[in-house]
């Protein structure tokens, strides 16, 4: 399980770069939970690492090397946060706005909470563990770990996620038990006031749920509206990072799809790999030399048997390639 540590003996020799990778993924995924961008988590795990690698003559083993590699992750992604704004989606930022093109205001890449492959960060020993990461990687989720100062980021996830002990927690962050629980109490409540719980997180697709995706992704390549209505929720919400605008309401998404989206008209879908625990889509506009060019990366939420939030993350360039998705589609 996750909680579980490790008794491995300091690496030697040739055994370095194997012991440290086997953490790769499961480092990955804290310092994505942390940061909020695949990128930045692949540079921290990156950074820990090489940091590892240059002071594995100093590690005496009186902890286990996984503690190890948290503690120097930890101080990395703290280091990386010092100073800047916290990521957030665009409904951190303010209320719904009406859907017209005035609205629309581009934010820099670094204000946005970023999707993530579920490879990259799932663990994949225990079903348990499985649905726990997908859980806590949801954007929803990420997004409301950001509010949180730093070090109460880490201390939540490391007890709440990774299930560590408070002693354990102290140790890493060289301080008190009793600072570890305050922390950890001052975070939960926060992350209650924001009204986000892993209980509310959707579980496995079942029959339906893939049944619901196929009609939507035939719905939306006819532009087909009276099914579209029938598969998204009354009170869905669309954003579109990296547009500050955010959508509230199935009218109001249709009024922007009908409007100043209307150039979606005719796109195609490919399915890719699950984004932050849900379905996502590769959407690829007609181009008018021919063919198909990307336009967003869609992530689709369901809830109760129907869609209930589309986030199009419009950075095609970066995410894209991430995905495995084609740069383009050919006629």
């Amino acid at each position: 399980m996750l909680a579980m540590r490790d008794t491995v003996p300091a690496p030697t020799g040739a055994d370095v770069g194997g012991q440290l990778d086997q953490y790769r993924r499961e480092l990955t995924a804290y310092c994505y939970r942390m940061l909020g961008s695949p990128f930045e988590a692949e540079d921290a795990v990156q950074e820990t690492m090489i940091r590892a690698w240059r002071g594995i003559d100093r590690f005496e083993g009186r902890a286990a090397l996984r503690s190890w590699l948290y503690r120097i992750a930890t101080n990395v992604c703290l280091d990386m946060v010092e100073g800047r704004e916290r990521r957030a989606r665009p409904m951190d930022l303010g209320p719904a706005r009406e859907p017209v093109a005035s609205n629309l205001n581009v934010l820099p890449e670094a204000t946005w909470i970023q999707p993530v492959p579920d490879a990259m960060v799932a663990d994949d020993a225990d079903p348990a563990d499985v649905a726990l990461s997908r859980e806590t990687v949801r954007l929803a989720f990420v997004a409301a770990l950001q509010h949180l100062p730093p070090r109460q980021r880490a201390v939540l996830i490391l007890c709440e996620v990774l299930r560590w002990q408070a002693t354990e927690v102290a140790e890493l962050l060289e301080t008190s038990v009793a600072s570890v629980n305050s922390a950890l109490q001052r975070a939960r409540a926060t992350l209650g006031a924001a009204d986000v719980s892993r209980d509310a997180a959707p579980g496995s697709l079942d029959d339906a749920d893939r049944e619901l995706l196929a009609r939507y992704v035939d719905a939306f390549q006819r532009y087909d509206i009276d099914s579209l209505t029938s598969l998204i929720r009354e009170d869905a919400t669309q954003s579109m990072p990296p547009y500050d605008l955010w959508l509230r309401g199935r009218d109001d998404i249709f009024a922007w799809w009908w409007g100043p989206g209307i150039g979606c008209q005719g796109s195609r879908l490919v399915e890719t790999v699950t984004a932050n625990g849900s379905p996502a889509y590769g959407q690829y506009k007609p181009s008018p030399e021919g063919g198909f060019e990307p336009w967003a990366l869609q992530v689709v939420e369901i809830e109760d048997g129907a869609i209930r939030e589309l986030t199009f993350f419009l950075d095609t360039a970066t995410l894209f390639p991430l995905f495995g998705l084609p740069p383009r589609l050919d006629g």
